[in-house]
């Protein structure tokens, strides 16, 4: 690409420089094809990798199960770090997107917001070691809230990265390979981290073990991608703008794509059924002895089902688009939570002689909620790269990651409130009616975006 195309900026004029532009779009479009493998497989290893860190940390069991045991079994506690986590991540996302928007190159960014999230989990894998009881809680809280804002940070940032150099017809087949391998070695490592680390106690303190592995496991995806990726450099980039000056302009990326706003809204009901998932754990320990060995089966379980149907998901979300992924996700997330819900009942019941027992029913919604946590998570920040605009694709990516940053913030702690006055039958309960509304409003409100520009 010449340096002239690259100097163009969206409010460029169309006339003499129209030809230049086109031209432009053009060698952008042939670089992109051209460094395709090597830029999927930084992408694909970097995933990979990542994943199997970040889902140590992060999974449905870990932890819940870890907080929980820091702050001798309270729900309360446990909602207060999912929170605090979420927390950091409501601002940080557009603060990002200002950072990186008016940028030709993203990566080095990208390189320092990945460091930085990852220098969280090392604290929290040190401070395992050197501090006890309540100290240690409350430096663990710490961290996860500085987590969550690097974390908020960091994904627009490698969002738009995949938005640069992966094409739209190839990145739920990236997403379905590097989710089924990272997985597959998540699900492995989360069970022998529960039966192994965690219910032995290695070095006196499995935990803190298991996100040291999560470190380096994260950081040696970081650096593949630096290695691997050739950045594109695009032929318009929008000029740099004052952080209160986009957040002006939000409700023009509203009327531009109306669409893009339901879908927001879609997401963001999703996201506050959400609620429940941190004390799916707990509500399992009521039936079933939460040590080490049942941690790492519902973790194997859990993000064993995220593994087997990834692939799936993402052949289905190129070949329908994400919108036929999200809602097939709700529809299995809403069946997830009710069987957990009902398990212990449902366990006295006879199939043709047959008694499943609460176990084994348990086992069953946790394949089903790891399965739709997959689906969600993949057709959601799939969907938000194909509305509007290439220019605007960051702070799309800030705006949604905030709504369900401020939603998952809220979310985790009101949740753990409920549980612990109400129940958590009533949290299980409510997080459905969410599911069923964002499903509601996906089916009557959001087309495809990918076949409507098709067919404009």
């Amino acid at each position: 690409m010449s340096d002239a195309a690259l100097e163009l900026t969206p409010e460029t004029p169309v006339g003499q420089d129209g030809q230049a532009l086109a031209e432009a779009e053009a060698a952008y479009d042939k670089f992109v094809w051209d460094n395709l493998p090597r830029n999927f497989a930084g992408h694909f290893l970097h995933g990979m990798l990542g994943m199997t860190g970040f889902r140590l940390v992060n999974s449905l069991t870990i932890m819940p199960a870890y907080l929980s045991m820091l702050s001798g079994g309270s729900a309360l506690v446990v909602g207060l770090g999912q929170s605090l986590q979420q927390l950091g991540g409501i601002v940080s996302p557009v603060i990002g997107a200002t950072e990186i928007e008016h940028r030709k190159r993203v990566l080095p960014v990208s390189m320092w917001m990945g460091t930085l999230m990852r220098v969280q989990i090392l604290g929290m894998g040190v401070a395992g070691f050197f501090l006890h009881g309540q100290p240690l809680l409350i430096v663990t809280l710490a961290f996860l809230f500085l987590l969550g804002i690097f974390q908020g940070a960091q994904g627009v940032a490698f969002q738009l990265l995949l938005a640069k150099v992966i094409p739209i017809t190839r990145r739920g087949a990236l997403q379905a390979l590097r989710n089924v391998t990272g997985g597959a070695i998540a699900a492995a490592l989360a069970w022998w981290a529960g039966a192994y680390l965690i219910q032995k106690n290695i070095f006196g303190n499995g935990y803190g073990v298991t996100f040291l592995v999560a470190f380096f496991l994260t950081s040696a995806g970081l650096s593949a991608l630096a290695l691997l990726m050739r950045e594109p450099i695009p032929p318009t980039v929008r000029t740099k703008a004052r952080l209160m000056a986009r957040v002006r302009e939000f409700p023009a990326l509203f009327r531009q794509d109306p669409g893009f706003l339901f879908f927001m809204i879609a997401q963001t009901l999703a996201t506050a059924g959400r609620v429940a998932a941190p004390f799916y754990i707990l509500y399992a320990g009521h039936s079933m002895k939460l040590n080490g060995e049942n941690i790492g089966l519902l973790s194997l379980i859990s993000l064993g089902s995220d593994t087997l149907t990834n692939l799936g998901w993402g052949l289905a979300g190129d070949r329908f688009g994400f919108r036929f992924t999200f809602i097939l996700a709700l529809v299995v997330w809403v069946a997830g939570t009710l069987l957990l819900m009902a398990a212990p009942g449902l366990a006295h019941f006879s199939i043709d002689g047959f008694t499943p027992g609460t176990r084994l029913l348990i086992f069953v919604a946790f394949f089903a909620l790891g399965a739709s946590q997959s689906g969600f998570l993949m057709s959601s920040q799939t969907m938000v790269l194909e509305f509007g605009s290439r220019e605007d694709i960051p702070m799309r990516l800030a705006l949604t990651a905030t709504a369900q940053g401020t939603m998952n913030a809220a979310g985790p702690i009101i949740g753990g409130l409920v549980a612990q006055t109400l129940g958590f039958e009533a949290l299980f309960g409510a997080s459905a009616v969410m599911l069923a509304t964002s499903l509601l409003v996906l089916l009557t409100k959001v087309e495809e975006p990918r076949f409507r520009k098709r067919d404009a």
